[in-house]
């Protein structure tokens, strides 16, 4: 549509840390991704050992100046407690996994508070209302 001119904004990748070919991929160099033995992870959407279009997301990530990041299990349930708590929005732990991703690129830095940023959140967390009840309540 024209609205962004010719610049492209950086793209990010965010994994599980139980499940993360692309950001070991990335963080090693590496064209291609290794498929991941024994993922774990409770968000079953990202539970990917490896993806089909590994190399064109990492030269994507790549050329957008971009970085792939994991994110613990505790930071995504922590994501679902406050996008819940401060949003409104019952979403499922893939889509918190990116807020988790988000807050923790501005704490390393690589992305300003000032910086527009778009974070999709685009899974529903009522498919997980039973994995919900068993999450520990900090």
């Amino acid at each position: 549509l024209g609205w962004i001119g010719p610049e492209r904004p950086k793209m990010v990748a965010v994994q599980a840390s139980g499940c993360a070919p692309l950001v070991r991929a990335f963080d090693q160099g590496a064209e291609q991704a290794e498929p991941w033995a024994d993922p774990s992870t409770e968000a079953s959407g990202l539970c990917v050992p490896r993806s089909l279009a590994d190399f064109l997301i990492l030269r994507l990530l790549r050329e957008s100046k971009g970085k792939a990041v994991a994110v613990e299990e505790a930071e995504i349930q922590q994501a679902v407690r406050e996008i819940a708590a401060t949003e409104g929005l019952l979403v499922a732990p893939e889509a918190a996994a990116a807020y988790a991703g988000y807050k923790r690129l501005l704490e390393e830095k690589f992305l300003e508070r000032n910086e527009s940023v778009v974070v999709f959140l685009t899974g529903s967390g009522y498919k997980y209302l039973d994995q919900f009840g068993s999450w520990s309540v900090e």
